[in-house]
């Protein structure tokens, strides 16, 4: 029986990762970090039993504690609760985890996933964040503690599939598959004036607010050819992304010889969790096949880069390197939250996030510090844009 840690359990991949363990049944939960989401932690306590368990802040240890504590969840050992990045850390590096399940939003699980491969741990890293910000110094530290980094992401996961087995030499490039979006078939006048609601309308997934706004913009499927660098050692110019709205091809690998190499499955995150999981051995799910029979069409395109700037811009820092992508990440982080909160339109991202690249003054992003600083200084000045527009519609109205 294998033990594993996850971060970010209450969150999508956390939840399905849990049911995946369910299905399993050859795995121990022995610690799990969760943001401010006490309710749904709670009641993970108490069918997973953790030894421990790791929350936002002091208040959400409270009220945690008050819930675990309450007769009717009848829970005997209760984990011991910390809280913070210093919590993050603990369960990253559990000592009983074989397995960390790295499913934190945004920069926040970057430090423990770090602390994690340096522990030697096998990552199923679904935080794309980590390798975005930092792919030069994760990548060398699982060389050098030996830490298996599996992608959780079902694009990059298919990846993996694709390339089991194969000489990287005779592969030509990778090809990511991206839906689109709730506004593929849009135009790029409806797309500035796109409400939060529509913005959160995925047509094919159910995630969480800021990675369903990084779909609308398409700075999600950017953030995955960053990713995909790092994890399979491809260059910019070898990495494609093609629209496919059904989400049924998850991603392929083109040979030299012009074969091509797909993975194709269900639209449910728990076959690449499993995958995870599992590797190298395969067992049966808890889903259903893919039956073809029900598939009228499997359409392709090419994306639009005019509509959709984010993706250019992640091209963009990829190919600049250095802490570009870090800038990149961060600005994006304060500009979807600036939209999620009505305090700009959604064009107004890719807006942000190139003037605060467009300052940056390049660092190499070899060592932790660099990293750690270009995220706050790009995180201050995404800010100071942000002030400044929303003073200029202030003066406007």
């Amino acid at each position: 029986m294998k033990s594993i840690s996850i971060l970010g359990s209450t969150g999508s991949i956390g939840v399905n990762t849990l049911k995946t363990v369910e299905h399993l049944g050859d795995f121990r939960v022995v610690a799990l970090a969760a943001g401010s989401n006490v309710e749904v932690l709670a009641e993970q306590i108490k069918q997973f039993q953790p030894e421990l368990v790791a929350v936002k802040d002091e208040n959400c240890a409270e009220e945690l504690l008050r819930k675990i504590t309450n007769y009717e969840l009848r829970i005997t050992n209760l984990p011991k609760i910390l809280v913070g990045q210093e919590g993050l850390i603990a369960v990253a590096t559990h000592e009983k985890a074989e397995i960390v399940v790295s499913a934190t939003v945004g920069a926040v699980g970057f430090v423990p996933t770090l602390h994690a491969i340096e522990a030697g741990k096998r990552i199923a890293l679904a935080n794309k964040e980590t390798l975005v910000m930092a792919g030069e110094l994760m990548t060398k530290a699982a060389e050098k503690s030996g830490a298996e980094i599996l992608p959780v992401d079902s694009e990059h996961n298919a990846l993996h599939q694709c390339l089991r087995g194969e000489n990287s030499k005779e592969v030509k490039r990778l090809i990511l598959t991206a839906s689109g979006g709730p506004f593929r078939t849009k135009s790029k006048a409806e797309i500035e004036n796109a409400t939060r609601e529509e913005a959160l309308n995925h047509p094919n997934w159910k995630m969480g607010d800021k990675i369903t706004i990084d779909s609308a913009t398409l700075m999600n499927k950017g953030l995955e050819v960053i990713e995909a660098r790092w994890l399979f050692g491809f260059d910019a110019e070898e990495i494609s992304v093609i629209v496919h709205p059904q989400s049924i091809v998850h991603s392929m690998i083109e040979m030299v010889d012009g074969s091509i190499i797909a993975q194709l499955g269900v639209t449910d995150m728990k076959h690449a969790i499993q995958y995870a999981l599992t590797y190298p051995k395969r067992q049966k799910n808890c889903l259903e096949p893919l039956d073809f029979t029900q598939l009228s069409r499997l359409d392709f395109e090419p994306p639009d880069f005019d509509k959709f700037p984010c993706l250019r811009l992640a091209y963009d820092a990829l190919k600049i390197g250095g802490t570009m992508p870090a800038v990149l990440n961060a600005a994006n982080e304060i500009a979807v939250q600036a939209f999620l909160d009505n305090k700009i339109r959604l064009s107004d991202i890719s807006r942000i996030i190139e003037n605060v690249m467009n300052e940056h003054e390049l660092q190499n992003a070899a060592n932790l510090e660099a990293i750690l600083e270009s995220d706050v200084w790009a995180r201050e000045k995404a800010n100071i844009f942000l002030r400044e527009s929303l003073a200029s519609i202030s003066i406007a109205k």
